[in-house]
């Protein structure tokens, strides 16, 4: 590809598919984990709280990579960084397919999150080369495939480690991130940098952004607090099936990964809708269904059925969310997008480390109950804060008025 496709404006059809499905094979490395954590657990001798390091030390190595790592998308070639990371992140599931211990376990989980941050330069890519009336149709595209990957790799997970062990799934994991470093070596087009600056200077501007910008202070907590509840769920839901009287295994856990496609499938339609409209009434809208999730998984969790139908509102509640404060977020800044994106998502994943932990805790505590509690909790505390935010805005607005 030439390089002047590698400028706003010039996007295929087929090049943000690519992307889209980048995306989601990366993102999966992050959530392999989770509906194993019973078998890991068995095999390293780990069991309640101690296991949660686990997938909380996952989404804390994440929120380094995004804080450390992604900026650089502004200052570097952002092909050759996307590539850089993408063979990183292999020798990190390695790494975590060898874990002789639990404590390897959880330094392996740390890596291969501080690795994965291939969606989090994708995703601004595709927005940079996006024409602005598309953007959020776009940045929608990419990430359904991004969600989708994250849900599918439960359902992957939790197959293959019924069938050939919880190691294997790593195994393939890391042999699958070698073959896209090539593809996407191959495929994408150079992307220079828009800000060149030295490390120190592209990290401290980053201060700047969340001093100056309130719209992404606001919409940087959203995602984290209903991430937050995404996490406390995804965290505890296969230790929950094991504890039901059927003593459902790792496969059953990852397929409700497929349930959840059908609410990450509205992504695409919630970017177009950004696209539109300036407003966050589907912030809160989103927010409400994901808090109604929590009342129905409360109420109707001892049934499959009833957890499917739980499932599906919350990943359709908190992806909503998330695609809407991305299009806001990447419109604010375009010469500082990756950086807006390192603050967004370092918020939005500290929250869900946050959530998988707390939730674990309450597990561990109070039994699924008390997962609600914390799921729904963090939805409440959303919904607060987005009448807050709405509020001071709409003051603001009245002033200059």
């Amino acid at each position: 590809m030439g390089e002047s496709e590698g400028q706003p404006g010039h996007l295929s059809s087929g090049l943000v598919w690519l992307m889209a499905g980048a995306s989601g094979m990366a993102a999966a490395n992050l959530y392999y984990n989770q509906p194993l954590l019973g078998d890991i657990g068995r095999e390293l001798g780990a069991m309640g709280s101690a296991l949660g390091w686990v997938p909380t030390m996952t989404q804390v190595g994440y929120a380094a990579g995004m804080l450390l790592i992604v900026p650089l998308g502004d200052s570097l070639e952002r092909r050759r960084v996307i590539v850089t990371m993408t063979v990183l992140v292999s020798l990190a599931l390695m790494g975590a397919a060898l874990a002789p211990s639990l404590a390897w376990m959880v330094a392996a989980s740390f890596a291969v999150g501080i690795t994965t941050v291939v969606p989090q330069l994708l995703v601004p890519f595709a927005a940079h080369l996006a024409p602005p009336a598309e953007r959020g149709r776009v940045v929608g595209t990419v990430m359904s495939g991004l969600l989708i990957g994250i849900l599918l790799s439960r359902t992957a997970a939790g197959f293959i480690g019924t069938h050939l062990g919880w190691r294997a799934m790593f195994w393939i994991g890391a042999g699958l991130m070698l073959v896209m470093a090539g593809v996407l070596r191959l495929a994408l087009p150079s992307q220079e940098a828009v800000a060149a600056m030295p490390y120190g200077a592209l990290l401290r501007s980053i201060g700047g952004l969340v001093r100056e910008e309130p719209v992404l202070r606001l919409h940087s907590l959203l995602g984290a607090l209903t991430f937050g509840s995404f996490g406390a769920f995804w965290a505890t839901l296969a230790l929950y099936l094991q504890s039901l009287p059927e003593h459902y295994g790792p496969q059953t856990a990852g397929l409700f990964g497929a349930v959840g496609v059908v609410g990450a499938a509205a992504a695409p339609l919630v970017g177009r809708y950004a696209d539109v409209r300036g407003d966050r009434k589907i912030n809160a809208l989103a927010i409400g269904v994901l808090l109604a999730s929590f009342v129905v998984l409360a109420l109707l969790g001892q049934w499959l059925w009833g957890i499917a139908l739980g499932v599906i509102l919350l990943d359709l509640g908190a992806q909503s969310n998330h695609i809407s404060n991305q299009t806001r977020v990447y419109s604010l800044r375009p010469e500082a997008r990756s950086r807006l994106n390192t603050v967004y998502m370092v918020t939005y994943f500290v929250g869900g480390a946050a959530g998988a932990w707390l939730g674990t805790s309450a597990w561990v505590r109070f039994g699924w109950t008390g997962v609600c509690l914390v799921g729904g909790g963090f939805a409440l505390v959303a919904l607060g804060v987005l009448g807050g935010g709405t509020a001071r805005a709409a003051r603001s607005y009245q002033d200059r008025l």
